[in-house]
């Protein structure tokens, strides 16, 4: 069992809880002793923000959303000296639960999240200063991050529209493939594919396995052909589609470039891409999502991207060891399947993998622990920033 609890921040003797909102914040000023000092709203501006923590200097500064609608509030707090730190929204929300009432405000939130940071101050996570390189770095990753979701639904739409219509192609496509969409964006679905013809197919996708693209053309023969009103709006539909994803398939190649640029000169990020499989997207990905100095321990890290186990005991009744459905869901995925390349490798991974499968784990099970084994790794190089030695 791994040990994944550290010693709680010093409680400070003021904080100031902020219930964060579009054009307005509320502010609760609670003391060590549980005085409320002020409860008022403030506006999201510079000004009233400043005067606000002008009053209450050596406040710690807390709020219920780190990004977007809170990064203003956090932004002049660091201008000001002041601590800051986030408390996540599930934190709060099983928090309200202790304190009386259950009424839904903002005055009430704001009251909450100050009275949680100062009663719970383990259940707040840190808000560092990334710097200016990392942050721009960051607002790309976030806009990759976004472009990587629209692409997905995207895939799953067309995937839907083409399996409707005719599964045998469908079974064939390749969205990964350029090709491939190429040719759906210029011709659309399956029907409009069958009746361009192998020539044509292959004056639009030069370049590509001839086999596979005359398998799609043929694919056809097996199905019926829907009405011709029903393939023109299935061949509007795949053609946006397919452009879509493949516009979004360069930006995203294009934004992680523009990333690794960014962190060329970060010692972290060198260190990370000499970790074996680990690439420029992950690597990117734990340099501007992990502060190392926020984790006192491999064990802590772990915690925060949900790869540490979840133990439960009372008494003698009850013991068991379960996986954790909590943490970093992002980074989990990332570090979980970025292992997928080292099960059949030779040597301490592979290995390792290997001795998982024998024990009976399968194959989910067996790539987790891996990639816990590895974050151990991981942590020592952020924390050392010195290059992988196997």
């Amino acid at each position: 069992m791994e040990d994944t609890t550290v010693a709680p921040p010093r409680m400070p003797e003021a904080v100031i809880g902020l219930d964060v909102g579009k054009s307005s914040h509320w502010a609760c000023v609670a003391t060590r002793d549980g005085e409320i000092l002020l409860s008022a709203p403030v506006a999201n501006r510079e000004d009233d923000l400043d005067s606000l923590f002008g009053r209450f200097p050596d406040a710690l500064v807390v709020v219920d959303q780190s990004r977007n609608i809170g990064a203003l509030a956090l932004a002049r707090a660091r201008a000001a000296g002041m601590s800051a730190a986030y408390l996540p929204g599930l934190a709060a929300h099983g928090a309200a639960r202790l304190f009386a009432g259950d009424a839904k405000t903002d005055e009430r939130d704001a009251m909450v999240i100050a009275k949680t940071a100062l009663g719970i101050p383990d259940a707040l996570l840190p808000v560092g200063d990334p710097g200016p390189t990392v942050a721009a770095a960051r607002a790309l990753a976030a806009q990759r991050n976004f472009l990587t979701c629209e692409n997905t639904r995207s895939k799953n739409r067309l995937r839907s529209i083409l399996l409707e219509s005719c599964p045998a192609f469908e079974a064939l496509v390749d969205l990964s493939d350029g090709p491939q969409l190429r040719l759906m964006a210029s011709l659309g679905g399956a029907w409009s594919v069958a009746d361009a013809g192998p020539r044509r197919a292959a004056a639009l996708t030069r370049g590509a396995a001839r086999g596979k693209i005359e398998a799609l053309v043929r694919s056809t023969t097996s199905s019926t052909r829907p009405d011709a009103s029903v393939v023109a709006a299935e061949d509007r539909a795949v053609r946006l589609l397919a452009r879509r994803i493949s516009e979004n398939s360069a930006e995203i190649e294009a934004i992680t470039a523009e990333i690794s640029a960014l962190l060329e000169g970060d010692d972290t990020y060198r260190c990370l891409l000499t970790v074996p499989g680990i690439g420029p997207k992950t690597a990117s990905e734990l340099a501007i999502s992990i502060d190392i100095e926020d984790f006192p321990s491999h064990d802590r890290l772990a915690s925060y991207c949900g790869l540490a186990p979840r133990n439960r005991q009372s008494g003698t009744s009850i013991s068991s060891v379960t996986a954790s459905r909590q943490g970093n869901k992002r980074l989990k995925n990332l570090l979980i399947f970025s292992c997928n390349c080292l099960t059949r490798t030779e040597g301490r991974w592979g290995d390792y993998y290997a001795r998982c499968r024998e024990r009976g784990m399968p194959h989910g099970k067996a790539l987790k622990a891996l990639a816990r084994k590895r974050l151990k790794v991981i942590y020592a190089i952020m924390r050392d920033r010195v290059p992988y030695a196997a």
